[in-house]
């Protein structure tokens, strides 16, 4: 039989249509892998990138020198600081908003900061009800910083050996 023929035959005989519904047979009955999300998760990467927060030394002082680098690194142009020196000669932000709309969560402000100040977390699950809540402010990405400061060391310490 020639290669046209066979390729008639084929295509009359609907044999990529038999061919793909035996692959649906085969998987039709095996065990499903479906998750159930909200009561059932899937194990992350150690290396995920979600909410960004800003973290403090332990005694307390925010780790932000208002350098500017994760803003001029940001390829979203999604960083906003506005920076003033205080009486001791030191910078701090006076303004560091994020906004998440904008933001690709490509972890290069993280990459760029030199005291570790800025950092994403393993906080996915967050949403916005109202315009505007996506622009995240300096004291809520400090407010994320402390509360999830103990789970953020341990991840930076277990991700320590690879950077």
């Amino acid at each position: 039989m020639g290669v046209p023929m066979k390729n008639y035959l084929q295509s009359f005989l609907l044999w990529e249509l038999v061919k793909g519904l035996r692959v649906t047979g085969r998987h039709l009955f095996s065990r499903k892998i479906t998750v159930q999300y909200p009561d059932e998760k899937t194990p992350k990467s150690p290396r995920f990138r979600g909410l960004h927060a800003l973290r403090r030394y332990p005694n307390g002082e925010e780790r932000c020198i208002a350098c500017k680098l994760c803003e001029a690194v940001c390829p979203a142009l999604a960083i906003t600081i506005d920076s003033e020196e205080r009486e001791d000669g030191t910078r701090r932000t006076t303004r560091y908003d994020i906004d998440l709309f904008k933001c690709i969560y490509c972890g290069f402000c993280e990459e760029a900061c030199p005291v570790d100040s800025i950092v994403e977390t393993h906080i996915h699950e967050f949403h916005f009800e109202n315009r505007g809540e996506n622009i995240i402010t300096k004291e809520q990405l400090l407010a994320i910083g402390d509360k999830y400061e103990q789970e953020i060391a341990a991840a930076r310490a277990a991700d320590a050996p690879y950077r």
